[in-house]
């Protein structure tokens, strides 16, 4: 029960600091995406079920604070909760290079997700420019933060995980 309050709270820090601080940086062109770090770290550590929770949590976030047709962010944050909860067989809590590179393929997929449904469709085919100027730089930005978010939350993850042995241990 800790963890999932715990894990809850996160999401609600990620997504104030990435849509009240973030942009308010006059020195970022561009900001990482704190919810998607967390949504797929949530698969990646815990499975395919909590990946999907969390993703639906950090999509209904999204959907509440951005206009557009209800469901949009949250479809994509599920989907990519549960792919990336397939991953949980190749978990291990010191390779960092696998979180790594599935930043990068979901910063690719969310990036497209968008283009196609919110440029495309309106008939602005500039994708050179899209890419460049938008996605390039919040991969690169998303991926030097994925370097450190990931670590801190495997260290509260570790921390957690210590709590519940204690107070399992202290029931019997």
């Amino acid at each position: 029960m800790r963890r999932i309050i715990f894990n809850v709270l996160m999401i609600l820090l990620a997504f104030t600091i990435q849509n009240c601080i973030f942009p308010l940086l006059p020195f970022l062109s561009a900001s990482p995406n704190l919810l998607l770090i967390l949504t797929f770290s949530f698969g990646f550590m815990h499975g395919k079920e909590a990946g999907m929770y969390y993703g639906l949590l950090a999509g209904l976030l999204m959907d509440l604070f951005y206009s557009g047709p209800f469901g949009f962010y949250t479809l994509i944050f599920v989907y990519m909760g549960y792919v990336n909860g397939i991953a949980t067989k190749y978990y291990y809590e010191d390779y960092v290079t696998l979180p790594l590179i599935m930043s990068i393929a979901n910063e690719l997929v969310y990036n497209s997700y968008i283009y196609v449904f919110r440029f495309l469709i309106r008939k602005k085919m500039r994708i050179g420019y899209y890419f460049t100027n938008l996605v390039l730089p919040e991969i690169i930005f998303t991926v030097v933060t994925t370097l450190l978010v990931y670590r801190l939350f495997l260290i509260l993850n570790r921390h957690l995980e210590e709590i519940e042995k204690r107070g399992d241990s202290t029931i019997v």
